[in-house]
């Protein structure tokens, strides 16, 4: 499970459904609807928020309205629209971390979109998100 802190339109065509399918499975996941995953490391934040069902249906509303803009029909049904907006703080070198991560994936299935992205020098966390000082967060698995 990958639960990008990246804003969405970043990710290949590819990467935007894994990204829906993910999210929907979290929110299943912060909802108590299933028995697997439920201790993934990509859900702590989202646990830690004020609001966490809130939080996964707004993070799930911006990957929409991403997949809107490229003419995708992803079900809106699945979003509760009635969340309460709320910022999670999230460190900025998870940013870097998940930029990095996302080029090398890239490279290989997207060129297109590599090229893309790679000519920015500033990259936004999805709007959920509050970027605060520090490195990767302790939750991402770097390989390290």
């Amino acid at each position: 499970m990958r639960l990008w802190t990246i804003h969405p339109r970043y990710l290949d065509a590819r990467g935007l459904v894994a990204l829906w399918r993910e999210a929907l499975l979290a929110k299943e996941v912060l909802e108590g609807k299933t028995r697997g995953y439920t201790n993934h490391p990509q859900l702590e934040r989202f646990r830690k928020a004020e609001r966490p069902i809130d939080a996964i249906n707004q993070y799930l509303a911006v990957i929409y309205e991403e997949a809107l803009k490229r003419g995708y029909r992803f079900d809106r049904s699945k979003i509760d629209m009635n969340f309460t907006p709320q910022k999670i703080s999230v460190k900025r070198g998870q940013i870097g971390f998940e930029i990095g991560h996302l080029l090398k994936k890239l490279k290989k299935r997207d060129r297109l979109k590599y090229d893309d992205i790679m000519e920015d020098v500033f990259y936004e966390a999805h709007p959920l998100f509050k970027l605060v000082k520090g490195e990767v967060e302790d939750w991402e698995k770097t390989g390290s």
